[in-house]
C-alpha cells in the first residue's frame, strides 16, 4: 500500500470527500487533473458493520484513483474499528479516513461527525481503537476548528488525535454552526498546523490557484484539500500544481474541454449505474454545478433540470459552442463512447 504522500519536496493536493459528489467518476475527472490524493464520499461505519449492500457500493474504487482513503463516520469506537478492519479486508485502501467534521444534522443527530468535538474522550476512543484495529495502514482524520464560536478547540483536539496515532488531520476552516456560510478561518488552521508534529492539511475556501499559494505560505499547513470549488472546475488542481511551481496562472480550459468533462462524466456515471434514466436524474445538480464555469449559466440550468439521456447533454453542449463562438481548433466529439 502506498505510504501518505507527505515530505519535504511535496504538497499533495486532495479532493475533499463530499456527500452525493464525490462518487467514482467524479473522483477520477479530478485525479486526471492532477488530484494527488482522494477519498470516497463518507460510509456509515454501522451500514458496514451489518454488510449493508448500499453502503458496500460507496466503497468501490479503481487502481487508477490510488493514494485512495475510505472515509468512516460513527460514534461506536468498537464498531467503528471493526467497520474499518473490514472496509481494508474488502477494498484495501491506502487509509482509512475518520470524519469528525461532517456538520449535517441526521449525522450530528447519531453523535458522529462534528458532534465529536464536544466529546473529546468518545474521538479519542473512536481514533484510537481505529488505528489500533487496521495497523500497518494508516489512519487520517478531518475535523472542523470547533462546534461553535464559543467551542474553538481545533489544537487541543489535533493533539488528542495525534497521540492516538492519526497520521495526518485535514482541517476545515469552520465551526459546525457556521455550516458552509461566512469564511473559513485560517488563523486557527494555522495555529493547528504549528501545535502538532503530523501533517495538517487545509480545507475551506480555496477556490483559486492564488488562494492556496497563499495559505501555504501564511500556514504550516502540508497540504490542501479542494471541496466546492472542484464541483463546477475539475481542472482546478492543475492549475494550483502550475501556479506553484511556475507562478503563472493558468486558463481554464476551452470551452469544448469543459462540455467533455460533463459528457465524460454523464456517461462514466450511465455505465456505473447501467440504467440512463436515473443516472442522469442523479447528476442533475452535478449539471447544476458544473454550469456556474460555463457562458449562459441560467439558461443552461433551466435545461439541466430536465435533463435524462446523455443524448440530450450532447444536444445542449453542440448548440451551447454553436452559439458562444467556441474555436474549431478545439473540436468536441458530440457521439456517445
Amino acid at each position: 500500500m502506498s505510504a501518505l504522500p507527505f515530505s519535504e519536496a511535496t504538497f499533495p493536493l486532495y479532493l475533499a470527500p463530499m456527500a452525493g459528489v464525490t462518487d467514482k467518476s467524479f473522483r477520477q475527472i479530478c485525479k486526471n487533473y492532477g488530484a494527488d490524493v482522494l477519498v470516497t464520499e463518507f460510509v456509515s461505519a454501522e451500514g458496514v458493520f451489518r454488510r449493508n449492500q448500499r453502503t458496500r457500493e460507496y466503497l468501490d474504487f479503481d487502481e487508477i484513483e490510488r493514494p485512495i482513503g475510505v472515509q468512516l463516520f460513527g460514534a461506536d469506537a468498537a464498531h467503528m474499528a471493526e467497520a474499518a478492519r473490514q472496509v481494508v479486508d474488502w477494498v484495501a485502501p491506502d487509509f482509512i479516513d475518520l470524519n469528525f467534521g461532517c456538520p449535517v444534522n441526521k449525522v450530528v443527530a447519531k453523535n458522529g461527525g462534528s458532534a465529536l468535538l464536544k466529546d473529546c474522550p468518545t474521538l479519542a476512543s473512536v481514533a484510537h481503537s481505529v488505528v489500533q484495529a487496521v495497523g500497518p495502514v494508516p489512519v487520517t482524520a478531518k475535523i472542523r476548528i470547533g462546534w461553535d464560536a464559543d467551542r474553538i478547540n481545533a489544537r487541543d483536539v489535533a493533539k488528542i488525535l495525534e497521540n492516538c496515532g492519526i497520521a495526518a488531520l485535514a482541517v476545515h476552516g469552520r465551526t459546525r454552526a457556521q455550516g458552509y456560510s461566512g469564511e473559513a478561518d485560517w488563523r486557527v488552521i494555522g495555529e493547528v498546523a504549528q501545535s502538532v508534529a503530523m501533517p495538517v492539511i487545509g480545507n475551506g475556501d480555496l477556490a483559486s490557484a492564488e488562494s492556496v499559494a497563499r495559505r501555504r505560505a501564511e500556514t504550516n499547513i502540508s497540504g490542501a484539500m479542494i471541496g466546492r470549488a472542484a464541483m463546477s472546475a475539475p481542472w482546478i488542481f492543475r492549475q494550483i500544481k502550475h501556479y506553484l511551481a511556475t507562478g503563472e496562472l493558468l486558463s481554464p480550459p476551452p470551452l469544448s474541454e469543459r462540455w467533455n468533462i460533463i459528457l465524460d462524466h454523464c456517461r462514466a456515471e450511465v455505465r456505473e449505474w447501467g440504467v440512463e434514466e436515473p443516472a442522469m436524474r442523479s447528476l442533475r445538480a452535478r449539471l447544476m454545478a458544473y454550469s456556474k464555469n460555463l457562458p449562459e449559466a441560467k439558461s443552461l440550468r433551466d435545461k439541466f433540470q430536465y435533463v435524462s439521456s446523455v443524448a440530450e447533454v450532447e444536444k445542449i453542449a453542440g448548440r451551447h459552442i454553436t452559439q458562444s463562438g467556441s474555436s474549431a481548433s478545439h473540436p468536441m466529439p458530440l457521439v456517445a463512447t
